[in-house]
């Protein structure tokens, strides 16, 4: 064992330190099952003091870190090369939450704390975390500030660059930069906190994070609406975001193809209405204050209306919690029902809002026409743009070959659609390996220029997650 490696050991402890195939071998293949990489050994520092250590031998070694949370990313951004000569570097034993302060709406929490438990430590305070996705049960409070990670209440409380007031991150050299404290006012030049929401552990590792949070639900209720088309679906946006701007968390457009998949292949979902519709809205609308209005009266008054208008073909209520979380759960279900269906190019973007249900219908037709037997199945957030738009492989096609032979055609055209309607090749799953060829392809000589330099700058010698994010330019080191 090389002395920098025995190094790390010693910091660690046995706990914190694996050079066992077996023991790494899950998190060495991302989420999708698209990436897997190699690694000389897995540490799992319990502090930051030991993080700084560890990050301090390998900048003196040159040695390669990825930092990884609840490896549960779509970008394969926590995924090491095959070189086996990083390593990779578990943030998952530093799950400590050091202080929630309800009277303030904040919590400070390390960068192994899981989505779910986060959620849970609040509730018993009368707060909550105003960012949920379908893998809250891993997704961890790292890896959600490096991805800067949306989910489905970015409407009305942001992404994660929002909610995060401080940061506590160790640099390429071992330094910590503390800044934690939340403050309303500092104006000591660039925000450096934001450097590393959305880095992707390229320049450095957040090991902790100071959250915004807001007061738990009073009530809510949810709603299931059928409209005839995606611009009657904006346009029914626009109607509720008028009439409830502070109330209205959840607007999601889902097609009826995407439904039929959940209820194929989900078990133990149903479908929310009667009849057969072309396109489906799932709305949220809540109370945090116990003197504001009765979301469920709100919601049914304005369905009623909407229904008057024109605005939608059907609506029902959730009758109970279990039934809010049912509909729920057919959004959430929808990624995991369409991988059952068969293969599928799965792209996260985001265009204007008042664009997006023009994109849908202009950009589906031109891939179905030009790769013949695909089918597009579009859904997202319509209150702000981000569309998970897939394209779905002819019936019968095998995966591996399939994607082999036309991901280099259905993405790129894919991208270049989303360009052209003033959009982003990534919405809320980030840039990883999956995307930095097309980053690179699509960004202005300015935004690449910025990008380098301040990656440079800080890690001059490219030990923070190489080959993910940054594209780096001719002549420059990295994976």
């Amino acid at each position: 064992m090389a002395k920098w490696l025995e190094q790390m050991q010693s910091i660690v402890g046995p706990k914190g330190f694996t050079t066992t195939d077996n023991d790494m071998e899950p998190w060495l293949t991302d989420w999708r099952g698209r990436y897997t990489g190699a690694a000389t050994a897995m540490v799992s520092p319990a502090t930051t003091q030991e993080t700084a250590a560890i990050l301090q031998i390998a900048n003196e070694n040159a040695v390669a870190i990825v930092p990884q949370g609840g490896n549960s990313g779509m970008v394969g951004g926590a995924t090491p090369d095959g070189s086996g000569q990083s390593i990779l570097l578990s943030l998952r034993r530093m799950n400590q939450i050091r202080s929630v302060e309800p009277d303030d709406q904040m919590i400070v929490c390390e960068a192994g704390v899981i989505l779910q438990n986060l959620h849970e430590a609040l509730a018993a305070e009368g707060q909550r975390f105003p960012l949920t996705l379908g893998g809250k049960g891993s997704a961890t409070v790292g890896g959600l500030v490096s991805t800067n990670a949306g989910g489905t209440q970015v409407l009305r409380h942001g992404t994660m660059r929002s909610l995060v007031t401080g940061i506590e991150a160790v640099l390429p050299d071992g330094s910590v930069f503390d800044g934690l404290t939340a403050l309303k006012k500092d104006n000591r030049g660039y925000d450096l906190k934001q450097l590393f929401v959305g880095g992707e552990g390229t320049l450095g590792i957040v090991t902790a994070a100071t959250l915004k949070t807001v007061p738990a639900l009073v009530d809510r209720c949810v709603a299931w609406a059928a409209v005839d088309s995606t611009n009657a679906a904006y346009r029914l946006f626009q109607y509720l975001n008028r009439r409830t701007p502070q109330s209205l968390e959840g607007f999601e457009i889902i097609p009826a193809t995407c439904l039929n998949s959940v209820l194929r292949h989900i078990p133990g979902t149903r479908p929310p209405l009667a009849g057969t519709y072309r396109w489906h809205v799932l709305i949220e609308i809540i109370r945090d204050q116990p003197d504001a209005q009765d979301p469920k009266s709100v919601t049914e008054n304005l369905l009623a209306d909407a229904l008057e208008r024109g605005l939608i073909e059907d609506a029902t209520l959730a009758a109970s919690e279990q039934q809010a979380e049912d509909f729920w759960k057919i959004r959430d279900s929808i990624a995991e029902a369409e991988r059952a269906s068969g293969p599928a190019l799965q792209h996260d973007i985001s265009v204007p809002i008042p664009a997006m249900a023009q994109f849908i219908n202009d950009a589906s037709p031109v891939i179905e026409e030009k790769f013949s037997g695909t089918k597009v199945a579009a859904f997202g957030h319509m209150g702000d743009g981000n569309v998970h738009f897939h394209v779905k492989a002819p019936p019968g096609a095998q995966a591996k070959d399939w994607m082999r032979d036309y991901a280099k055609e259905i993405t790129p055209l894919v991208h270049d659609l989303v360009m052209a309607a003033g959009g982003s090749i990534s919405a809320e799953h980030g840039i990883g390996q999956n995307k930095r060829i097309e980053l690179e392809r699509l960004s202005s000589d300015a935004r690449l220029s910025m990008l380098r330099a301040i990656k440079t700058a800080i890690d001059p010698k490219n030990i923070m997650n190489p080959g993910k994010l940054v594209p780096l330019a001719s002549g420059q080191s990295g994976s």
